[in-house]
């Protein structure tokens, strides 16, 4: 079993709720991961979550009831974290509560998986993409590699992602982007919305961490490499 603990990046779909269309739903990574793994995903994430109100709302709890020996624990906190300085910050209170949430898992004999946040779609007027996290990511990095956690570096595959697709197209894996190409308007609040995805968007991200939670797992080293076999051709 896969559990996944996070905020509105992760979360489960909106169903079209917040831009009127059921096709063209608001919807975190999480949602589409089960798709592209062969075992089952739990998905507590939840807008606006942050390490503290994940614990405090009993997101938390409601995974720790059903962790078993051998599951793993996904983790994709930062968004809204880093609106907490004071409480949450970087080096201090996330840091701290990553850490406790790490030290049940292993306790109960799961596995525990960072990530860091994807990237927020800001290109700047050059061209390049704003960094808009901060040292939460880098602290996610030191964290998991001082503590001897896997990290799946989602800020930087969305970072390549976005730069790859280009400014216009990778428009497309948010809600506005896919409605400006349908035709369909939406809010002004979502047209500006370069943070959470519509399906495209979440089903790219969902892939990676599959191939990541799969990488991890060992998959494929078992398979005879077929280097040889194009020596022989």
């Amino acid at each position: 079993m896969i559990h996944l603990a996070g905020d509105s990046t992760l979360a489960p779909t909106d169903n079209g709720a917040s831009s009127g269309h059921p096709d063209l739903p608001l919807l975190g990574w999480g949602d589409e991961l089960a798709a592209f793994l062969d075992e089952p995903v739990t998905n507590r994430a939840f807008g606006g979550a942050t390490t503290l109100s994940f614990r405090e709302r009993g997101n938390w709890k409601l995974i720790t009831d059903e962790l078993q020996a051998g599951d793993t624990v996904v983790f994709g906190f930062g968004h809204n974290d880093q609106k907490d300085p004071e409480t949450l910050a970087a080096e201090g209170g996330y840091r701290e509560r990553l850490t406790a949430f790490i030290e049940e898992v292993r306790a109960a004999g799961a596995k525990p998986v960072l990530t860091t946040s994807v990237e927020r779609r800001m290109f700047l007027p050059d061209g390049a993409l704003r960094h808009s996290h901060g040292p939460y990511p880098a602290e996610v990095r030191r964290l998991g590699h001082e503590l001897d956690v896997p990290v799946i570096d989602l800020n930087a595959f969305t970072r390549w992602l976005y730069a790859w697709l280009g400014e216009h197209d990778s428009a497309a894996l948010f809600v506005h982007g896919e409605a400006a190409k349908r035709g369909i308007e939406v809010s002004a609040d979502l047209k500006k919305d370069n943070t959470h995805y519509t399906t495209a968007g979440a089903a790219a991200v969902a892939r990676f961490v599959a191939e990541g939670l799969r990488a991890l797992r060992g998959d494929g080293g078992d398979a005879a490499p077929a280097g040889l076999e194009m020596v022989r051709r």
